[in-house]
């Protein structure tokens, strides 16, 4: 299929441009793009290269294109405008795991990832101006061996005590009310406020279904206040260009570096920044797995 449309790279560019320079800024008019034809074409070229099994509906990328793809694109812009969009029930998949258990996936029909898909080429561009640099999992030209090499980074800098966290079921337990509530801080427009809420409500009361589309936008947003807690204990702590704690998260795997200093000062300090940590994910509802959680020292000394 084509590239990227000229069109939605502007809208695209124009957005993130607004969102950089307003960091208070929160944008209205912004639902009259979600059911543009060129949005949701994009939307669906994103969908088919990332492949995917079908939906709940049991129609697959070549049944769309059999079907008449431009027809759907129309139906769903004309649902989306008119407001009466409703996407299908999710498809459960269970994928077992190595220790025994099993890992629940919900699929979206591929008309509903579609949908997604232009939400999420909309918003993404004013949250991306919000994530910080530490973040890498899921985003734009950022890559898991980015993030490897930013823990390098910080073992180089002799960072040793290291705090390995595992948040217990967090994909299963971020609350809509609390996600909502992030995004209308950015956004101003009831029709996509709506949109957001029907497409969380579909996976369930509480949660985000892993495999979504716009679900890792989601999942980034909501812990982006963890983000930017430990942005500013790496600036407060900083003495010149020696850093005293350095954080890389992924999704939901998070490491923090933080100093091995023998100073009084500096041995409290992975304590105090673990407990801040756990006050900022008890303000999520979230709560740290402590049977998976590790905080060791690399310092052989």
């Amino acid at each position: 299929m084509r590239k990227t449309s000229l069109g939605v790279q502007d809208l695209r560019r124009r957005i993130a441009t607004k969102a950089k320079a307003e960091a208070n800024h929160r944008f209205w008019g912004l639902y009259c793009h979600v059911w543009k034809l060129d949005v949701l074409l994009e939307a669906y070229r994103q969908a088919k290269a990332n492949k995917g099994a079908p939906g709940s509906d049991g129609i697959t990328f070549a049944d769309v294109e059999n079907q008449g793809l431009y027809q759907l694109i129309e139906t769903l812009s004309t649902e989306l405008k008119e407001s009466t969009y409703i996407p299908l029930p999710l498809r459960i998949v269970k994928i077992p795991k190595g220790d025994g258990k099993e890992r629940t996936i919900k699929i979206a029909a591929i008309r509903d990832r579609i949908v997604q898909g232009a939400l999420k080429i909309v918003l993404e561009p004013i949250f991306e101006m919000d994530f910080q640099s530490g973040s890498f999992g899921y985003r734009p030209r950022r890559t898991a061996h980015q993030a490897l090499d930013r823990v390098r980074k910080g073992i180089g800098k002799c960072l040793f005590d290291v705090i390995d966290l595992d948040l217990r079921a967090y994909f299963d337990t971020v609350r809509h009310d609390l996600l909502l509530a992030k995004i209308a801080k950015r956004v101003s427009d009831p029709q996509v406020m709506s949109l957001c809420k029907q497409i969380l409500k579909t996976g369930g009361k509480i949660g985000l279904p892993q495999g979504s589309v716009i679900g890792p936008l989601f999942a980034n947003l909501f812990l982006n206040d963890i983000d930017r807690m430990l942005e500013k204990a790496q600036t407060n702590t900083r003495e010149g260009n020696y850093e005293k704690v350095m954080y890389t998260r992924f999704a939901d795997d998070l490491v923090v570096l933080v100093s091995a200093s023998s100073s009084s000062r500096q041995s409290n300090l992975k304590n105090k920044v673990v407990h801040r940590l756990k006050e900022e994910l008890e303000k999520l509802s979230l709560s740290i797995n402590e049977d998976k959680t590790k905080v060791v020292s690399l310092d052989k000394d």
